[in-house]
């Protein structure tokens, strides 16, 4: 059985005759004149205007209603961020209506990557256009897997796992939505799909959605072709995943209002079986083909199905076709408890010039005009080498983390410059501590010690003369500031929070000291 009543707590689904008669499509949840609150925002990256000071980060006071702005559709093109829709009839209704757009996440882990962030802006760009944003996480579809992309299947995860991931990303979600979201706009929803799956039996899932689905087309999805032409094959478990997917859709559009799906280009099979399945299971009565979904046995009344979307956005891929969010230590987690503000900053900061601009257009929301003007700058003389990569750097660190973690992310970069005077505490210096080599030391060996003696317990100096000497020289930094006596002592208070050093023999090399008791 695909999903049982294992899960009895879960909220329990409508009466078997709503089931068998799903109700009317009732039409967008949200209020028309919901107002766009970054329309000057958004005309400015549309329409690149002339204004060299726009500050797109900065909430943009709410200006008329939605059919003023900009169309989201162009918008997003503009920014290389639509791959496919599924109909041109989208770019009218998104200029003309506040829609309701959601995209699924799985819990495939506690938090998502690099990777999943593009989903997340698409998301947010909607909701500055007054549209509202529904994230979708897929506690039912994560228990089956998506096989779009993947070679093999994917490993199965304990029901535990998955209920802890659901929640961790969930959290990510509504903070990193909720906390972007400008003055007006519509507040992001946080579904899960468990919720209708969950009680729903094997027999009602072949009566209410297997009945309308044809094989074929489901044989001919890239995603399924691929993975059965492979040694290995497809199960029959990932094989019904668009068919998951797909109904959250028709769920989703029925019971929420819902009419676009967003999703990475991989998942353009799982959208268009969703959209089928809408016009096959809320359109057509009689010519729906009965059954339990389709209009009490073939004998209801003809109705049109909603007009319903899906947008794809390109894979996020550097100049070399490799998928960005990766790196030698792992993900690029998007979690400050997976990875910290800092080491997120700096991958982004360290992305090459070829794919700097791309980037700042797809993740970023600072008008195109300012990213022109980057551009044209980084072949100009006298441009400042990682300009902007610095701006990407802080941009997308402000997305994800927060002022507050951008603001830690700086600091603790500040901290490993060369030669920096950066005033420093006990959690900058943990921030760092794996990007700095690091040692350690008793307390006894520390506290009465001089630096010389110091430098040479940890190898920063091969000799006592030697390290003297480097101090004499002004060459030697203790916590960020330049050490001038030649025999200085270390001091207790010297110790950050009592138990660590930042030990400097010249503006590079850098020690991390712990100290134990």
């Amino acid at each position: 059985m695909l999903l049982t009543q294992r899960l009895a707590n879960r909220p329990t689904r409508v009466g078997a005759g709503h089931r068998r008669c799903p109700a009317p499509f009732q039409g967008s949840k949200l209020v028309p004149s919901t107002s766009c609150a970054a329309a000057a925002e958004v005309a400015e990256a549309l329409t690149a205007s002339t204004s060299k000071t726009a500050d797109a980060t900065s909430p943009a006071p709410p200006v008329g209603g939605l059919g003023e702005l900009p169309n989201i559709v162009s918008l997003l093109r503009s920014r290389g961020l639509v791959q496919e829709v599924t109909s041109e009839e989208l770019v009218g209704a998104a200029g003309t209506e506040p829609l309701s757009v959601y995209c699924g996440f799985d819990p495939t882990a506690d938090s998502l990557h690099l990777g999943n962030l593009l989903g997340i802006v698409v998301l947010s760009w909607f909701q500055r256009c007054g549209h509202e944003p529904v994230a979708l996480l897929g506690g039912a579809t994560g228990r089956v897997g998506d096989p779009s992309g993947r070679s093999t299947e994917r490993p199965v995860l304990s029901e535990e796992q998955i209920e802890h991931n659901v929640a961790a990303i969930r959290s990510l979600l509504q903070s990193i939505l909720t906390r972007n979201a400008q003055p007006g706009s519509p507040p992001v929803r946080v579904l899960n799909n468990l919720d209708w799956f969950g009680p729903m039996s094997f027999l009602t899932f072949l009566r209410e959605i297997g009945k309308f689905a044809r094989v074929s087309p489901m044989m001919a999805k890239d995603s399924v072709r691929t993975r059965m032409e492979s040694e290995q094959g497809i199960s029959f478990t990932e094989f019904t995943y668009q068919l998951l997917q797909g109904y959250d859709f028709v769920h989703l559009c029925r019971d929420h209002g819902v009419r676009v799906q967003i999703g990475g280009s991989d998942q353009w099979g799982n959208i268009t079986a969703g959209t089928d399945l809408i016009r096959r299971l809320l359109g057509g009565g009689a010519a729906a083909g009965g059954g339990a979904a389709g209009g009490g046995g073939g004998a209801g009344e003809e109705r049109e199905a909603p007009s319903c979307y899906g947008l794809t956005f390109p894979l996020l891929v550097d100049s070399e076709g490799r998928k960005f969010g990766k790196s030698v230590g792992g993900a690029i987690w998007l979690s400050a408890d997976k990875l910290s503000p800092y080491k997120f900053y700096q991958y982004l900061f360290q992305v090459t010039d070829a794919d700097v601009i791309k980037l700042l257009k797809m993740l970023t929301f600072l008008p195109l005009e300012h990213i022109a003007a980057l551009e044209a700058a980084m072949g100009a003389p006298g441009y400042v080498p990682n300009t902007a990569q610095r701006r990407l750097a802080e941009e997308v660190t402000r997305f994800v983390h927060g002022e507050e973690g951008l603001a830690q992310a700086i600091k603790a970069t500040e901290a490993l410059k060369p030669g920096a005077a950066t005033q420093l505490d006990a959690a900058t210096l943990e921030t760092v501590a794996g990007d700095a080599p690091s040692a350690s030391l008793t307390r006894g060996s520390v506290e009465g010690a001089t630096l010389a003696d110091i430098m040479v317990a940890i190898k920063l100096q091969p000799s006592k003369s030697a390290a003297r000497k480097l101090i004499k020289g002004g060459g030697v930094y203790l916590n960020n500031a330049k050490v001038a006596a030649e025999l200085y002592v270390v001091q207790p208070s010297d110790l950050i929070d009592g138990r660590l050093l930042l030990v400097a023999a010249g503006k590079k090399n850098k020690m991390l000291v712990r100290v134990t008791d």
